[in-house]
């Protein structure tokens, strides 16, 4: 469903901008891609790198990796910058945790990531579904490590502590971008309450590493970037994401400008600098891009 959004008062309409080289991918197609995709549409189960047209998904697809979205594909918030469709959404099936498990098992993963669309409608904004999730993973397939991309539950501290209790190996919660877009971009979203949840979870998980993920090209300064990297390590987050904003239509947030790659090496430095542990950066990293291998070079960071 295409979104409306306003502009702020004195903010210029933004011709379309031709996608640089540096972000153009390839049709994705290749036989593990199509196998991968026929059995989602087999077990009834929904990703992110579909629902949220990730430039990513042929490359990740191809090697057989997939971000699971549990609770079905449509969100009851409409953030300005996202393609995944909003309004009312069905009611949970309780069934879906073994049917990812399942798919997880078939497809024989080692690493994994579950993500969901938010659920406000739910008590527990669908933490229970992350819990039960990662539960019947770990019955089918023990030895496979698992990252949450989890929602705010509009700042439950119970809520979390189900998804902890679980036992994650990484918890992720992005940020997405600066305090002061928030308004503009993130519909429901609260950044004080982002960074609360970061630092709810290494208080309460202290071994659980964290991890967030921020857009750029949606207007934010370089300054107010560097401000957020410090609140995010004040917060114990240790695994930063930086990535281009795409719009994905014309009713999305407008995208302010392009990112070369060599800006993206210099806020991977600063990140570095001021002491988180790992940072992706890149105009096509994404929350769960190479999940895997960022998770593996935490480790070996951390030691």
């Amino acid at each position: 469903m295409a979104r409306v959004i306003s502009l702020t008062p004195g903010q210029p309409h933004q011709p379309r901008q031709p996608k640089p080289e540096w972000l153009k991918v390839r049709a994705p197609g290749s036989p593990s891609y199509l196998r991968l995709k026929a059995l989602m549409r087999d077990l009834g189960l929904h990703t992110v790198c579909e629902e949220a047209q990730c430039p990513n998904i042929g490359e990740c697809w191809n090697h057989g990796t997939a971000t699971f979205m549990i609770l079905g594909d449509v969100c009851t918030r409409a953030c300005s910058y996202c393609a995944v469709s909003h309004g009312r959404p069905d009611a949970v099936d309780v069934a879906e945790p073994a049917r990812v498990a399942e798919a997880i098992k078939t497809l024989d993963l080692s690493y994994v990531v579950i993500t969901s669309v938010d659920r406000d409608d739910l008590d527990d904004g669908g933490a229970s579904m992350f819990a039960a999730t990662i539960r019947e993973t770990r019955r089918r397939l023990p030895e496979c490590r698992i990252e949450v991309l989890i929602p705010d539950f509009q700042g439950s501290e119970a809520a979390l502590r189900d998804v902890l209790d679980a036992r994650p190996d990484i918890l992720n919660h992005n940020t997405e971008t600066v305090p002061r877009l928030y308004r503009m971009a993130r519909s429901g979203g609260r950044y004080q309450r982002t960074l609360e949840l970061l630092d709810r979870s290494r208080r309460y998980a202290p071994d659980v590493p964290t991890k967030t993920g921020l857009m750029v090209g949606l207007g934010e300064e370089h300054d107010e970037l560097v401000s957020t990297f410090r609140d995010l390590r004040e917060v114990g987050c240790g695994i930063l994401t930086i990535g281009q904003y795409l719009r994905p239509s014309p009713g999305h947030a407008p995208m302010i400008r392009y990112y070369h790659p060599d800006e993206f090496g210099a806020l991977q430095q600063i990140a570095l600098d001021l002491g988180f542990v790992h940072v992706e950066s890149g105009p096509l990293v994404r929350s769960s891009y190479h999940a895997h291998e960022t998770a593996d070079a935490y480790e070996r960071a951390a030691r």
